[in-house]
């Protein structure tokens, strides 16, 4: 296709106002590590939850949400709907106690929750692990959606897309640092947002579509736009909303969705001013993550069901795509090229800048892991604040190398979303619970990764995993995801017992700073009494209640949004008014609740 002098203009905008926040935070950011990862911790709460919403507003995303829609339905987007019950649990629970913690990243929370050498080890390791590992393999889903984009809209061949899109972000992050990737997340969050609903709204009023109320009734259509599965279809239901619900939130870890908070929206967080700020930024982000942004995007892959129906039309529509890069979520990228000269420029500056967004913040966060976590505590403790600020750098570009020779190996997002849903599996629970029960261990977290991380490695094997799950196999497939979860769950249990639990100086120093309060600290706060050790100083009571009744409420409230919003587009007054009802009641209660949390994080 072609693009208009308009649109280059316009992307050429986009890019100038990037990387010039880069180049003019970049003295203020190259003071100290603590400036370059953190701003400082100065943030205010709506600027942090527009950069957490514009980070994961990834390129990867529509696409990924095309193939989901394609392949299942608007129903199979529960696969990560789910994950609001995880973000909210961070607002109203983890959001305060990981601000008080005051750590520099959540990786150094292992030291100060768990002592001696497995406690290291465990910060080290996660360090590589997290920050290279599972950071590179995120990072390469969001550039094989750049690869796919600029091969279906711009002719581009892999390895010019990678280079052209990669070059301007490791410039821009390794110059600007945390600061400047919030900065420029406020310009990327509005155009995210504006191309995504503009690409909506045109493509659904294309001649081939016809409008929304011509896509509704659609042959290709009609049986993907329920928002909940077939309650019929057995499998479908377990698979697509029962697993998510009852399983998937509290026990997989996954990037920006990790139970009891963690990554790069901890990172935020501990850039917050205060608690209060903290709490602010992350409901903020899960109200627009959730409750506003999903529909443009499945409009557009309901439409690309007319456009383009089966994958054989995308290939023939666009026979440059290699075989290995063909996919359902190609026809995300397939309908933008239809659109009109300036608005192609606006959506093409929007899927720029969410790719932007998310690979800088990335790299930040990564690099912030490979500082703090492991250059600083294994290779030199005395770096100069000059030093670590180089080495981030340095670890900045390398990443974004890493990653760009990963993503030119990947075929589909699905691929990397399943793996690191499974690769994470069983986890999650540990996360939540190690801040409120005495008795996990360094062992508890090391057994939880070692099991979930071979489980799913066996599992790629084809005979073994035909064998457990296949037509004829022990399980039916649906029981993948739950067995490696009861595996891992039972093991790192049994590590737990088994081992000694942590010395009671650790216990005591974590629980004096924290304050994190409930019956799974019972047993410590009394042994330090007996020694006349006071360890109770929150003159608020414990907070954890009154959050989980605000999480559910959240829920509730957002919930009711997402699906009244879904329910006015498809013209079901019946359903989005009662909706849009329970969304207003479970928003006043809210309001009285968040009022009781507030007051116990001052």
């Amino acid at each position: 296709m072609q693009i208009a002098t308009l649109d280059w203009l316009i992307i050429s905008l986009f890019f100038a106002i990037t990387l010039g926040i880069g180049i003019y935070v970049s003295k203020s950011s190259g003071k100290s590590a603590n400036e370059f990862f953190l701003s400082g911790r100065s943030m205010p709460w709506w600027l942090l939850g527009l950069s957490m919403v514009a980070t994961t507003f990834s390129t990867d995303t529509p696409n990924l949400v095309t193939d989901i829609v394609r392949t299942n339905g608007v129903s199979g987007n529960w696969v990560w709907w789910a994950f609001l019950i995880t973000g909210l649990l961070t607002v109203f629970v983890y959001a305060k106690l990981w601000r008080k913690s005051n750590v520099s990243t959540d990786l150094e929370f292992y030291e100060l929750r768990y002592g001696g050498k497995p406690a290291s080890f465990l910060r080290k390791f996660r360090a590589i692990y997290l920050g290279i590992i599972f950071n590179v393999i995120t990072m390469s889903a969001v550039t094989l959606a750049a690869i796919k984009i600029g091969g279906i809209m711009l002719g581009l061949e892999p390895w010019q897309t990678v280079i052209s899109a990669g070059l301007v972000t490791v410039i821009f992050s390794a110059v600007g640092g945390f600061k400047g990737v919030v900065y420029t997340d406020v310009v990327l969050f509005f155009a995210a947002m504006g191309g995504a609903i503009g690409a909506a709204v045109y493509l659904v009023n294309i001649p081939e579509v016809g409008g929304i109320d011509a896509l509704l009734v659609h042959e290709n259509v009609a049986g993907k736009i329920s928002i909940l599965p077939d309650f019929g279809n057995r499998e479908a239901l377990i698979t697509l909303l029962i697993i998510p619900l009852a399983v998937q939130w509290w026990s997989s870890w996954y990037p920006g969705a990790e139970p009891g908070g963690g990554g790069y929206i901890a990172q935020r967080m501990f850039a917050a001013k205060d608690e209060n700020h903290a709490i602010g930024a992350t409901f903020f982000f899960n109200i627009m993550h959730y409750a506003l942004r999903p529909w443009p995007w499945i409009l557009v892959a309901l439409a690309s069901l007319v456009v383009f129906p089966d994958l054989e039309s995308i290939q023939n529509a666009f026979p440059n795509i290699t075989p290995d890069k063909l996919g359902n979520d190609l026809a995300y990228p397939a309908m933008l090229t239809k659109l009109p000269t300036g608005l192609l420029g606006l959506v093409l500056a929007s899927l720029i800048s969410a790719y932007m967004s998310t690979i800088s913040t990335q790299l930040n966060w990564g690099s912030s892991y490979i500082v703090y976590d492991f250059y600083q505590t294994q290779i030199n403790p005395n770096a100069s604040q000059k030093r670590l600020v180089a080495v981030g750098r340095i670890s900045t570009v390398l990443l974004m190398v890493l990653s760009a020779l990963l993503a030119l190996l990947l075929q589909n997002a699905m691929q990397l979303f399943n793996l690191l849903l499974v690769f994470g599996a069983g986890t999650g629970l540990i996360f939540i619970l190690r801040w409120f029960w005495w008795r996990i261990n360094a062992w508890s977290e090391i057994t939880a990764m070692v099991v979930s991380g071979l489980i799913s490695l066996i599992l790629t094997i084809p005979s073994v995993k035909i064998s457990l799950f296949g037509i004829d196999g022990l399980m039916p497939g649906w029981a993948e995801f739950p067995f490696v979860v009861a595996v891992t769950t039972s093991l790192w249990l049994l590590a737990t017992y088994i081992t000694p639990a942590e010395d009671q100086s650790v216990l005591r120093s974590f629980y004096k700073k924290i304050q994190p309060g409930g019956p799974g600290w019972t047993k410590v706060v009394s042994e330090a009494k007996k020694e006349s050790i006071e360890l109770i100083d929150d003159k608020e009571g414990w907070s954890v209640p009154s959050g989980i009744i605000a999480m559910l409420l959240g829920c509730v409230m957002i919930y009711s949004i997402m699906f009244c919003t879904g329910y006015f587009i498809y013209g079901d007054y019946i359903l989005a008014f009662p909706l849009l009802a329970i969304s207003l009641i479970s928003a006043f209660f809210l309001i009285k609740i968040w009022k009781k949390v507030k007051v116990n994080v001052l």
